[in-house]
């Protein structure tokens, strides 16, 4: 049986042409601050926009009368998965022109930088162009909310496309009841803290360019740093307590964020995702405070780091390494299951979590009940669906298998096996948080199966399953 028709390749390529056309613009951003710091890197951005540009207005173009066919989820997964690997390509292609850095390097940081990932390929990246250290924490920022999220939110009409595409980049919760509305909204909010993070850190010393960037890479939950040691190049407790901050903001459902002035504050007091954020940053940071040595603010940074799947660091991976390794499984833990849903965070995500832990423990009322019973199970005072369960159990099984995947390669190529655990996690999770594995030494097979870990963890893994599968489809055929 055929999945993919001709008619769903050019419903793909029309509607991706939009993608491409936002993609080619945000690399041109970058050059204001080519132009203020006198970089004369005009062309490494001018070329790979334009490339992305003209090749968006063919697509639309070329394919604009191939758009009878109502858009389903399995387009806009294809698109979104498109969407992500073209962005990294044509990041990949300025970091190449502007830095000589290797491609497989270049579309690794790009990658990793719009995932949030966070992990960089740069062994020294205070030496990098201003422009350079801008578009790597602008695309944390464009990436923090989602690509295609972006472009829809300002490229598109509002309609069934909008829903489909927001639909495919696994997001559900809406401000709105319009698609389009929920995505200006939500972009107002992502702006509101943005530039209250920016003001904040420049309140707290930090210069004009590095809160920029910073506030970009935090609020989005990404953690790629602009300076070799992070956030610990600052050496103050008052800039890694605003970024505690931002890191838990970013974490918190922007749904949750919308109806805040409205509750007078109840509805963050009150959302259960929030309150275990905190509870679980709280328990694990005093826990781990009582059984070592470690400083109680590069414990706390690190915790809510792990937990919000930021990455941003105040210590070395190299001293990380040294921690405890009840501390280091702590960490894990936490990087496993990641904030809430409808936010910036990466991971299985809490509601994921809390959906099947409680189907586990109906399932052990259902075996001690009396036959013929039936038990609901509720999140906030709602019905979960059985279906909900099903898919949070199914999507666990395929994450987990994802990272035993990853960590048994890391073993083959000699890592050690606690350090690649470690990494197979951080990859698959978007965290970043790193103990010395993921550099520009790894070896090329490594880098794009990490690649592809960063890919499939944004995306949540399914449509980017999907798009192999038409993709083989059409190669059979």
């Amino acid at each position: 049986m055929r999945y993919i028709t001709k008619t769903d390749l050019l419903i793909v390529a029309r509607n991706s042409g939009y993608i491409m056309i936002g993609i080619g613009i945000m690399c041109l951003l970058p050059l204001l601050f080519d132009l203020i710091y006198f970089e004369f890197n005009v062309i490494c951005f001018v070329v790979p926009a334009a490339i992305s540009i003209a090749l968006g207005f063919l697509f639309i173009k070329y394919f604009e009368n191939h758009t009878v066919k109502r858009m389903r989820l399995k387009h806009g997964m294809i698109i979104s998965s498109f969407a992500w690997l073209w962005a990294s390509i044509i990041g990949g292609l300025v970091f190449t022109l502007a830095t000589n850095i290797p491609i497989i390097d270049a579309i690794f940081e790009s990658m990793s930088a719009l995932t949030g990932t966070g992990v960089t390929m740069y062994p020294d990246v205070e030496v990098l162009p201003h422009s350079i250290l801008f578009f790597r924490s602008f695309e944390q920022w464009i990436g923090g909310l989602g690509v295609v999220v972006m472009v829809i939110g300002i490229l598109t009409k509002p309609g069934s496309v909008s829903s489909t595409l927001y639909q495919s980049e696994a997001r559900d919760e809406r401000i709105k009841p319009s698609i389009k509305t929920t995505l200006e909204k939500t972009l107002e909010i992502y702006v509101i803290y943005t530039v209250i993070g920016i003001i904040l850190y420049l309140l707290a010393g930090m210069p004009l360019f590095d809160s920029v960037c910073n506030t970009f890479s935090i609020i989005s939950t990404g953690g790629m740093g602009i300076k070799n040691a992070n956030m610990g190049f600052y050496q103050n407790d008052l800039i890694y307590f605003i970024s505690i901050v931002l890191m838990i903001l970013g974490a918190t459902s922007f749904l949750v964020h919308y109806k805040v002035i409205k509750t007078r504050g109840k509805s963050l007091i009150e959302d259960l995702q929030f309150k275990i954020i905190i509870t679980v940053i709280a328990f694990v940071t005093l826990l781990l405070y009582f059984i070592s040595n470690i400083i109680p603010m590069e414990l706390l940074f690190t915790v809510v780091s792990a937990m919000t799947t930021t990455g941003a660091s105040v210590v070395p991976a190299h001293v990380m390494a040294g921690w405890p390794s009840f501390v280091i499984i702590c960490l894990m833990c936490l990087m496993l299951t990641g904030g809430s849903n409808g936010s910036t965070v990466g991971a299985i995500k809490l509601v994921r979590m809390i959906t099947f832990f409680k189907g586990i423990y109906r399932h052990i009322r259902e075996i001690m009940s009396p036959d013929g019973r039936i038990v609901p199970v509720k999140l906030n005072g709602h019905k979960i669906p059985e279906k909900a369960i099903g898919q949070a159990g199914n999507f666990i099984t395929l994450y987990m298998m994802f990272i035993m995947f990853t960590w048994a390669l890391f073993c083959l190529f000699g890592y050690d096996p606690f350090n690649s655990l470690f990494a197979a996690m951080t990859l698959q999770g978007n965290n970043g948080l790193e103990l010395g594995v993921v550099t520009h030494k790894l070896h090329p097979v490594l880098k794009i199966v990490s690649m592809f870990d960063m890919w499939t963890g944004r995306l949540e893994i399914y449509p980017v399953l999907i798009t192999l599968r038409a993709g083989f489809e059409i190669f059979k055929r």
